[in-house]
């Protein structure tokens, strides 16, 4: 639920301060309460707790006006659409637990889920096609297992964990590196909103924030602070989802770990983690057991779990994948077979790969699996 319009222009006010970060903002509402009392202060007395500096640009942003707010204020009437503060009741308890909680989180979609037990899945943006099926059924049947699968929306691993969580009952969340209104990377436009309508969408970052190369690691931080432990697929050695599994670590979560090839790069920050004495993952059971949950609908098949296992194919598809074959073929080559723009292949596809008939390559290929 979001606070009344005032009260949300004093917390957006506040944080739209330069120079102003978590750590000061915590100062400031320790010592003076909440954001609309913080901009009453008189400079004096809030250079005792920030400096004169901060203190004026506090004073100064309180007197400025309202208008470089509407765009948000307009986000925030659309259906579905939040901005959870530190004083929220909705604000997800496992961030609170953390050293630098963001102070505004921008959310579109399904609160509940924050109070639902949560499980970070990361990964290389380079993933195999092994790996791809590997995050991509271990969500499935996490999520079915009672977790909401967290990832960050980027290409490979993240992506195919979104996919497989949405098959499952639990669902997932997507914490952005961009404002929440920015679809990045532009290939997950389907993926996003997908995840908008049955999912979560997250970011503590404004309106209209770009990809800055920055944004990503900080974004890892909330990745793992969400979740009650961080599986890692593939990765690299110098890869960031080891960062986000050094913030699991810091932040006092498990850590898990999915042993590959000794002869594939993808598989070393796994093993280094192993080494390091994440859990090893072969079922999801390991992941389970660990977390302590489990849901009957990790074993009792519902009606709505069989339909996705034996999705019903149109002649529109059918037709599609008599086009695609059995090789993998890049997007372009399948735009001219089928005479599909690639927005709309882009949807079909989407579609067909979470119900297990394709998979996508690296490269922005497609390959077809049954």
């Amino acid at each position: 639920m979001n606070p009344p319009d005032t009260e949300r222009l004093s917390w957006l006010c506040l944080t739209n301060v330069q120079g102003l970060g978590g750590a000061a903002l915590r100062k400031l509402f320790s010592a003076f309460g909440l954001p609309a009392q913080v901009l009453a202060q008189p400079e004096r007395a809030l250079a005792q707790v920030i400096g004169t500096e901060l203190a004026r640009a506090v004073r100064q942003a309180s007197q400025a006006g309202t208008g470089a707010f509407e765009p948000t204020l307009a986000w925030l009437a659309k259906p579905d659409c939040h901005l959870l503060t530190l004083a929220d009741a909705s604000y997800p308890a496992l961030l609170l637990q953390t050293d630098d909680p963001p102070t505004l989180i921008f959310a579109r979609g399904r609160l509940d889920l924050l109070s639902q037990p949560t499980l970070a899945m990361v990964g290389s943006r380079h993933a195999t096609a092994q790996g791809l099926r590997d995050a991509r059924a271990f969500a499935h049947a996490l999520s079915d297992g009672g977790l909401t699968i967290v990832s960050g929306l980027a290409l490979g691993i993240d992506t195919a964990a979104h996919e497989g969580a949405l098959l499952g009952q639990a669902k997932t969340i997507a914490v952005l590196g961009t404002g929440i209104d920015q679809i990045y990377p532009a290939r997950n436009a389907s993926l996003f909103e997908k995840i908008a309508s049955e999912g979560l969408l997250l970011s503590e970052y404004p309106l209209g924030a770009p990809p800055l190369t920055h944004h990503f690691p900080r974004r890892n931080r909330l990745i793992s602070g969400l979740s009650r432990g961080c599986f890692v697929v593939e990765a690299a050695l110098n890869s960031g989802s080891l960062i986000t599994a050094r913030y699991a670590t810091e932040q006092g979560r498990e850590v898990f770990a999915l042993p590959g090839s000794i002869h594939s790069p993808l598989s070393r920050g796994c093993h280094a983690l192993i080494k390091q004495g994440a859990k090893l993952v072969d079922r999801m059971e390991d992941v389970l057991s660990e977390l302590g949950v489990w849901s009957a609908l990790a074993t009792t098949p519902t009606s709505s779990n069989t339909a996705k296992q034996n999705p019903i194919i149109t002649p529109e598809d059918a037709a599609l994948l008599a086009h695609l074959g059995y090789a993998p073929m890049d997007i372009d080559t399948l735009c001219l077979r089928t005479g599909h723009s690639a927005e709309t292949l882009s949807a079909v596809l989407l579609q067909l790969e979470l119900d297990g008939k394709v998979t996508m390559l690296p490269g922005g290929r497609v390959q077809r699996l049954s």
